[in-house]
């Protein structure tokens, strides 16, 4: 993910359209699991089969994130900031990336081991277990809890880094992905 190149200002249009896009449908899909963990309502169902289909289609949509971001010319940091925060800020990434992958990939396999396929909206099921395994289940199950968990702290960072950028070093790092 080391595509740079220091004259361009802005990341390419398909880049931001994918990170905003996959920000609305992470966040949604991060409140819709915490609720969903809280309350057994009768539309608890509906909202669970929607998770699973959502977090199915975010799952493809890293995998086209991480393709187009290793094929794109992205803009460098901020010459002003230390080699410590670049390597924290690169290594933010990689953990948001691997968050990303890893969050409907839980998920799936916690399904996969319940032996219940998952409904992608009607066009198409990924398969399951013949026979439930209830001790995997149960192991996907905790991974993907702390990975929300998880998930929702560096949100909050990432957040809170380009808020800082923006406003307290008046720098150019959000306005790259606007």
């Amino acid at each position: 993910m080391e595509n740079v190149m220091t004259n361009i200002n802005r990341f390419p249009l398909s880049m931001r359209l994918l990170h905003w896009a996959m920000a609305a449908l992470i966040v949604s899909m991060l409140l819709a699991g915490f609720t969903m963990i809280r309350s057994l309502e009768p539309w608890h169902l509906t909202i669970l089969n929607a998770h699973k289909g959502f977090g199915s289609i975010a799952f493809l949509l890293v995998l086209g994130r991480v393709f187009v971001r290793v094929k794109s010319t992205v803009p460098t940091l901020p010459k002003t900031l230390s080699t410590l925060q670049r390597n924290i800020a690169t290594a933010s990434h990689y953990v948001l990336y691997g968050l990303m992958i890893t969050m409907p990939a839980s998920g799936y396999l916690m399904q996969y081991f319940a032996a219940r396929p998952v409904d992608v909206f009607g066009h198409f099921f990924l398969p399951a277990s013949l026979t439930a395994d209830i001790e995997r289940y149960a192991l996907f199950r905790e991974i993907h809890g702390y990975v929300a968990s998880a998930f929702v702290i560096v949100i909050l960072i990432h957040v809170a880094a380009a808020l800082h950028h923006h406003f307290i070093r008046k720098d150019s790092v959000l306005k790259s992905m606007l």
